[in-house]
């Protein structure tokens, strides 16, 4: 075996774990494949006889590349407004089956990176989001992260601090029993399809968000309160001929089809037998590019 084919083959073994960090900070499957394919071009024109830790070598350049992207994004104003603008950039779904993860998709969703949280990790900026995504999910030293951030040590722990305090305030853990969030689920779809409102509120927390990202192709929303999100849940299941149940990231949630096309992708996030939030991707470009094969599509 040639030295290049070695270093192919260690980097193959890293590609989930680099893929696991792009998705994080990234949100976009497409994007973070982008991210994990310069890596290696960047490793395949290094000298690397004195890295010790490669995958902490790689992971550490995963996450320059995804910080450089996220900056780009800034400058050409494609970085997502904030819930108060009354939009939303909904990251890319991972779809399972209702029953279980997808093998392949177990280690980008590690630590139980739900919609919801993705969505808070969005909001962050490219700084924060590093020290947060690198430091919190994958245990990257301060030390590592500030040589990136070109930042010191202390500055670095601090942007993490900060972050955190955002991601635990506007991202709290779903319910851990999977049985039970899919009957919360289940009771939230025969309400909506029935038409039965005050069903529907029962099923939702009062203050409740409800979040749709439609692209560029359609209106984007921002709902808050029991009584509205229920009100437009029922005029949307009118339109949705069938809708099945999937793992959305990792969590139930619900894909809705429309004369055999995905109309939406709902994930919920469920506390105390109740939805306190639901974020809806109904972008049809990124609809036609989901890979719903777990769905027997």
């Amino acid at each position: 075996m040639s030295e290049e084919d070695f270093l192919a083959q260690r980097f193959e073994e890293h590609r989930p774990h680099l893929r696991a960090v792009a998705y994080r900070m990234l949100g976009s499957l497409s994007e973070a494949e982008d991210a994990v394919q310069e890596a290696w071009f960047r490793l395949s024109r290094s000298d690397t006889d004195a890295v010790e830790n490669l995958g902490g070598w790689l992971t550490t350049v995963v996450g320059r590349v995804c910080l450089d992207m996220l900056r780009s994004r800034s400058t050409r104003g494609e970085e997502p407004l904030h819930d108060q603008d009354g939009w939303v950039r909904l990251p890319d779904p991972l779809i399972s089956g209702p029953d279980r993860i997808d093998p392949e998709q177990e280690i980008l969703l590690a630590d139980s990176v739900g919609i919801a949280l993705m969505v808070v990790l969005q909001t962050l900026a490219p700084a924060e989001r590093l020290s947060f995504v690198l430091h919190d999910m994958f245990a990257v030293p301060f030390d590592d992260i500030a040589t990136v951030l070109g930042r010191t040590p202390a500055s670095t722990r601090q942007l993490a601090s900060r972050a955190r305090r955002r991601v635990q305030g506007a991202a709290p853990a779903p319910d851990a029993d999977l049985t039970r969030r899919r009957r919360v689920v289940d009771a939230f779809l025969a309400a909506a399809r029935g038409g039965d409102f005050d069903a529907l509120v029962a099923v939702l927390d009062p203050d409740v968000v409800a979040r749709s990202d439609g692209g560029t192709l359609l209106p984007s929303a921002l709902r808050r309160g029991a009584a509205e999100v229920a009100s437009q849940a029922i005029t949307f299941a009118r339109f949705a001929e069938a809708g099945r149940p999937a793992l959305i990231n990792g969590t139930p949630g619900v894909v809705a089809f429309a004369e055999g096309r995905p109309m939406s992708v709902m994930a919920f996030t469920i506390q105390g037998d109740r939805v306190i939030a639901l974020d809806i991707l109904t972008d049809p470009e990124r609809l036609a590019r989901l890979d719903l094969s777990a769905l027997g599509v």
